[in-house]
C-alpha cells in the first residue's frame, strides 16, 4: 500500500477541506427545495450499501481491513459486489456528497472527486495489485465484469 491512512480518517479530513471551502469561500452557494431530503436519502443509501457490503464480507469469511487487503481469503463477487468492486468506498463517498450538500457549497463537489481521486490512487489501485496477485485469472475477470465505483 502507498498510504496507510484509514479510509474512514480520509473521509473526515476531506469532509475538513469542505467545511473550510464553505466557510471562506465567498460564493457557489445554493439553497433548493428537498435539499433535507436529498441528505437523508443520500445518507439511507451510503448506510444500506456500507452494512450490506460488511455483512457479505464477514459472512465471506474475509478480511475487512482496508490496510491489509493480502489477508483477503476469498473474492466476493455477489451481491452488492456485482455493481461495484468498492461499495464500501462508495459509501464513503455518499456520505462526503451528503455532507457537501448540507453545508451548501456547489464547489464542494470539486473536493469530493479529489476524495475519489485520492481513494483511486492510494487505495484501490494499491488493492487491486495485491487481489490481482491473490486471485488472478479470476479477479482480472471479475474487474473486467464491474465497475470500479458504480
Amino acid at each position: 500500500m502507498k498510504l496507510k491512512i484509514p479510509p474512514v480518517f480520509v473521509l473526515i479530513i476531506f469532509g475538513c477541506f469542505m467545511y473550510i471551502l464553505s466557510r471562506f469561500l465567498p460564493f457557489g452557494y445554493f439553497d433548493f427545495l428537498g435539499r433535507n431530503v436529498l441528505i437523508v436519502a443520500l445518507l439511507t443509501i451510503a448506510g444500506s450499501i456500507g452494512f450490506i457490503s460488511l455483512v457479505q464480507f464477514f459472512t465471506s469469511k474475509t478480511s475487512i481491513n482496508p490496510k491489509t487487503p493480502s489477508k483477503a481469503s476469498s473474492l466476493v463477487t455477489s451481491g452488492m459486489y456485482m455493481f461495484s468492486r468498492n461499495p464500501m468506498y462508495l459509501g464513503l463517498l455518499l456520505i462526503l456528497l451528503a455532507w457537501g450538500v448540507w453545508l451548501g457549497n456547489a464547489f464542494n463537489v470539486l473536493i469530493a472527486a479529489g476524495f475519489v481521486k485520492y481513494m483511486n490512487t492510494f487505495q484501490i489501485i494499491p488493492e487491486e495489485e495485491v487481489l490481482n496477485k491473490i486471485f488472478g485469472k479470476a479477479y482480472v475477470q471479475y474487474c473486467t465484469l464491474t465497475r470500479r465505483w458504480f
